[in-house]
Formats: C-alpha cells, structure tokens, sequence
C-alpha cells in the first residue's frame, strides 16, 4: 500500500479542523497506513480529539534545549550563528506519543518574546515539517493553524491534499478563500472541502453553493457529542462514530490522485 500520503489539514478558528483531523488520522490507520498526526496549531488540541494523554509534553518549538544542540544557537545572543538546516531525522521517533496506530508529532509555534531563538526555533520547525513531508513514508496528516504558513513552498507542492475544513457561514468561506489563494502562491492545487456543523440539508446546499468549483467530500453534521468527547478526553470517533462512518466513505476521494 501506498502509505506517503501527506495531507493538511486547515480553516478559519473554530470551524472543528482539529476534529475532522483526528477523523481522518482514524480512517487512515484503519485503511491500513501508518499514520504521523502532527499538531501544528498554536492552539493544540490534537492529542485530546485523539484520546491521546499529552499532559507535560511540550511541543518542540518549545524545546529550547534541543533547538540549541540541533542548531547550534547561542541561548539569549542576539545576531549569533546558527543551522538553518539541523538534524532532525531521528527526531520522530524519539517525540511522537502513539495511541491505536497513529502517532502524534506536537511542533507548537514560535513565542515572539525572545529574539535570540525565533530564528533557530523557526529553522527547526521547517526542518521537521520538510522531513515530515519530503522524507518519511508514512501517512501524515497535518492539523495547521487557519493558514499554510508552516509550508514553504518545496513541502507545499509535496502534500497530496489541503483540506479546507468550513461551516455554514460566510466568514469560513471567505477564510477557505484566502486559503486557497495562499496554496495556489505555493502552488499547491490540490484542495478540497470538508463541510462541518451542519443542522439541515440547507446547510449542506450552502457549502455546495460557494465551493467555487472545489469538491466538498465530506458534510459532517453537527453533534454535541463531540464537546462531551473533549471533556472526556475521549477519541472523537468513540461518541460520533456517524462522524467516523462519512469520514471513512470519504477518505476515498480525499486521497485519491486526481481529486480536485
């Protein structure tokens, strides 16, 4: 089987990217992949929609320590040399948290309160997100913040999907467009819609009518359930396993090569 597939996952705050992310990890890992879910979201909420126990793991932009060793940086010098491109190959392995098959990767984001590591901590997050994509075999799925902005252009044009994860209104849309104009910079084509929150078949036509021509695989609907899951620290799919059902059916046209 195929396992390099490389999706991301993206959308305006709220929309329940986080949640169509760990759907997708789920049946992914059940279509027999090996899966890396990586938290690339300030706000990470990976772990908990994937019922996986994160509490005291830091995310490695965090990781001052091994930003220093990795690049080289001086801790609190400004202007100091460093690797734009460290080592990080054995970095997964040693990082990743595994729960039923799919293992999480948290990257955390750059803190702007010290200008002697935004550089490194920068430079080592790009180098894990290029050997995610460029060098790994397996099935990646990527939970991004409401933008591409961990992609450069060379991992861009290596990830096989960006799914657009949008609700009934005009605001998601608009930020879907947005999106879709920054992937289209980085040429990266291949985009889709995931339609989440919806209440009634009207919901449903509303995405369908401001697709702009995408295809919209998937129309999750909107179920309390998944608030109570979060509160359980409970895997999505265990309390909306519908959710799981459409994101199983839709997986097909997700990965396949010449989906819009």
């Amino acid at each position: 089987m195929d396992t390099s597939l490389k999706i991301a996952v993206t959308g305006k705050g709220g929309v329940g990217k986080t949640t169509v992310a760990a759907l997708l990890c789920k049946a992914l890992a059940e279509r027999g992949h090996a899966v890396i879910a990586v938290d690339a979201d300030p706000d990470a909420n990976l772990a908990s929609a994937l019922g996986i126990d994160d509490t005291g793991i830091a995310p490695l932009a965090s990781m001052q320590e091994l930003i220093e060793e990795r690049t080289g940086a001086t801790g609190g010098t400004v202007g100091t040399f460093f690797k734009i491109n460290p080592h990080v190959a054995d970095l997964p392995e040693k990082l990743w948290q595994e729960r039923d098959g799919i293992r999480l990767l948290k990257m955390g984001t750059v803190q702007q309160g010290g200008a002697g590591c935004i550089c490194p901590a920068s430079a080592m997050l790009k180098a894990m997100m290029q050997q995610l994509i460029l060098y790994r075999n397996e099935a990646v799925v990527m939970d991004m913040e409401a933008g591409i902005e961990h992609l450069g252009r060379a991992t861009a044009q290596a990830v096989n999907r960006l799914v657009v994860v949008v609700e009934p209104g005009l605001r998601s849309i608009e930020t879907a467009r947005t999106i879709r104009a920054l992937a289209r910079d980085l040429r990266l084509e291949r985009v889709c819609l995931v339609g989440n929150k919806l209440r009634d078949a009207a919901d449903a036509e509303f995405i369908r009518e401001h697709a702009d021509g995408l295809d919209v695989p998937a129309q999750l609907p909107f179920d309390e359930k998944f608030m109570q899951a979060d509160r359980l620290r409970l895997p999505a799919w265990e309390l909306c396993p519908n959710a799981l059902d459409i994101m199983r059916a839709a997986c097909e046209r997700i990965t396949a090569p010449d989906a819009h």
